[in-house]
């Protein structure tokens, strides 16, 4: 089952944390996550699943930046979270995806137990101007069932900023 609203304003500061927390960010089964003022975005254009791929960072300003279409951009959340008890899971808020941004291209189920900050997977079907700490996803959650070990992941638990692919590492 999904938590309310109500349920995840229960629960914050016990099983469920997120900082900065605001209760206007709240909705009745989820709550409002912004995006930070950092990007990722490849340098190659050729990804290799094997290798670190070469990337840069680029500043949001506050007066907005252009995002082009056809390509990736890597974002993070301003909110840290962390969840024990419950799986965290991320979607593109309606009214951004009606503009034809989508914030998680696959990435949106989390893992019980992860600590940090949402990596989101920008991308954009025509051009569009962003801006820094604009509302951009909601984060909702599930309750589990059953025996579970919380995720341990060295990959991205405890990540500090949007994070590139480390799916390289799964080759060592």
């Amino acid at each position: 089952m999904i938590l309310s609203g109500k349920e995840i304003a229960k629960n914050i500061g016990k099983d469920i944390i997120i900082e900065p927390y605001n209760e206007k960010q709240l909705n009745p089964n989820s709550y409002n996550l912004r995006l930070y003022n950092e990007l990722l975005v490849y340098e190659e254009d050729v990804l290799d699943m094997k290798k670190p791929n070469k990337y840069k960072t680029i500043i949001i300003p506050e007066e907005g930046l252009q995002l082009e279409p056809g390509k990736l951009y890597l974002g993070r959340t301003v909110e840290y979270t962390a969840t024990k008890n419950f799986v965290p899971m991320l979607e593109g808020r309606s009214s951004v995806g009606r503009l034809g941004l989508f914030i998680h291209v696959t990435a949106g189920f989390g893992d019980v137990g992860f600590r940090g900050y949402w990596t989101l997977e920008v991308f954009c079907v025509q051009p569009i101007i962003i801006y820094p700490n604009v509302e951009i996803c909601q984060v909702y959650y599930h309750d589990i069932h059953g025996e579970y070990e919380e995720y341990k992941s060295g990959k991205y638990q405890g990540n500090t900023g949007a994070q590139p692919s480390l799916f390289y590492k799964d080759f060592l």
